[in-house]
């Protein structure tokens, strides 16, 4: 897999936690970088685990299914991507202003899913996960870091498009794994 595929991947990934930031950074009255950062160091941190976890997962059924690994990949892809672009339909953003540990744990944990999935398709193209997961968790630290910042200062219009592009990338990047296993580009 090429960098910038890694990174468009990172970046799609990084669409949830990005409009859970943007949410985040509405609730707060004045902008707490403290906050920012923390936000940031667990989605960041969250979505390097769960590829990590997601690929040996995958390494131990990779050798029953290389056959249809290409299918599995633009499935997983798909239906991320998928439940992403439904997801920017809903107009809510929750106003959770809760920077408790039990709260981003579990906020780190719903928006970092997807990437577990994203992991298992990484131990079938022979990714080099540490790359992986180090652009990854980068990128969506940076994002998500952001996404506060915008939230605070915007507000949620920017939510539903984060939500919808990054489905979009995801989806499109499966497409192309497809077409490549296929001999089709």
């Amino acid at each position: 897999m090429e960098l910038y595929e890694l990174l468009m991947i990172a970046v799609g990934l990084s669409m949830d936690a990005f409009a859970v930031a943007i949410c985040k950074g509405l609730s707060m009255r004045k902008m707490n970088y403290g906050n920012a950062i923390k936000t940031g160091c667990f989605f960041g941190g969250f979505q390097a685990l769960m590829p990590t976890l997601g690929y040996f997962l995958g390494a131990q059924f990779k050798d029953a299914i290389t056959s249809v690994d290409h299918w599995i990949t633009f499935a997983l892809l798909s239906i991320i991507g998928i439940n992403m672009i439904r997801e920017s339909r809903d107009k809510e953003c929750d106003l959770d202003s809760n920077f408790s540990l039990k709260s981003m744990l579990a906020l780190s944990v719903a928006t970092s899913i997807d990437a577990l999935a994203i992991g298992v398709t990484f131990a079938f193209l022979q990714v080099n996960i540490v790359q992986a997961v180090s652009i990854i968790g980068t990128t969506t630290f940076l994002i998500s870091l952001a996404g506060v910042k915008i939230g605070n200062a915007f507000g949620c219009k920017f939510k539903s498009k984060a939500e919808l592009t990054g489905g979009i990338i995801l989806i499109a990047i499966g497409i192309k794994i497809l077409l490549e296993h296929l001999g089709v580009i």
